[in-house]
């Protein structure tokens, strides 16, 4: 069993460390609203007081934050992982950054002596409430080998997917992906209420045949019951939206449906649902029709 030492505990962060503590390794757990590590500490893990005092004698830090400046602060600020990691530490980042600056972190790190692999996941809160994330990495395979029993701890799918970097990227996709059959869902629901459709059973239909997908099993009981308690926010969504258009913009492929896509996702955010799950996005398709609710 490891060591680990798990920076952020939010509505991901939090499962993932006593998921770890329930595989049997020794977790501390920091994040910076302290009352976010008691449930860490009720599980048998331990509520560090800093970035230092988690990272002290840990074999593996584990990040869980939201956005690019969250992750490099975290690592590289003054009082950070890389000024407190000994040399050798395995720094594993689960966040949902621009993979630019995961490849510049991987080099940093790897300058100080440090291993580093990018694994965002995906599955929202239930998935890191039931070990059941996908998990994408990116990094060296031998580093990949030795995470494995953190990874298999938190995941169903775990998948190596190519040099630093690439877990990002393949996490961009993701998020598009997800993003795109939220609002198609969405679309598809207000079109049948429209009609008078019995909703329900239209669902049950649409999940059952080709239109049937896990973000249709997961997002369901939102669209159906107009309750958006966040699973995965649209303001988090809006940001990896945001990644997304950046890095297709760098590579010179065009995404019109994304584009699309994440203007709406944006519009979303502004409109003051940031802190709902991204199923709001019904709310989007809802006022573009005329209705605030079916």
């Amino acid at each position: 069993m490891t060591t680990i030492a798990f920076i952020g505990l939010g509505i991901m962060g939090s499962p993932m460390a006593i998921n770890l503590v329930k595989a049997g390794h020794t977790v501390s757990g920091y994040n910076r609203s302290p009352e976010k590590a008691r449930p860490l500490a009720d599980a048998g893990g331990r509520a560090a007081e800093s970035v230092a005092d988690a990272v002290t004698g840990a074999e593996i830090v584990a990040l869980m934050v939201p956005d690019s400046p969250d992750v490099q602060h975290v690592l590289t600020g003054d009082d950070g992982v890389f000024a407190h990691a000994a040399p050798g530490t395995l720094v594993i980042d689960f966040s949902t950054i621009r993979p630019d600056v995961t490849r510049d972190l991987a080099a940093e790190a790897a300058g100080r002596g440090l291993r580093y692999l990018d694994a965002p996941v995906s599955g929202g809160e239930a998935g890191a409430r039931n070990a059941a994330l996908s998990i994408m990495v990116g990094g060296e395979p031998a580093d990949f080998a030795a995470a494995r029993p953190v990874f298999d701890a938190l995941g169903r799918t775990v998948i190596h997917v190519g040099p630093s970097g690439a877990g990002q990227t393949v996490k961009a996709a993701n998020q598009l992906v997800v993003a795109a059959t939220i609002e198609a869902l969405a679309e598809a629901v207000v079109f049948l209420r429209a009609y008078g459709v019995d909703l329900e059973a239209a669902l049950d239909v649409l999940g059952g045949g080709l239109a049937g997908s896990a973000v249709l099993a997961q997002k369901r009981a939102n669209l159906l019951g107009h309750s958006f308690e966040p699973g995965f926010r649209i303001a988090l969504h809006d940001k990896d939206m945001g990644i997304v258009t950046s890095a297709a913009r760098e590579a010179g492929v065009v995404l019109p449906v994304g584009a699309l896509v994440a203007q709406l996702v944006a519009s979303a955010n502004a409109s003051g649902d940031g802190a709902l799950d991204h199923s709001a996005l019904l709310r989007v398709v809802e006022r573009l029709s005329g209705s605030d609710r079916p």
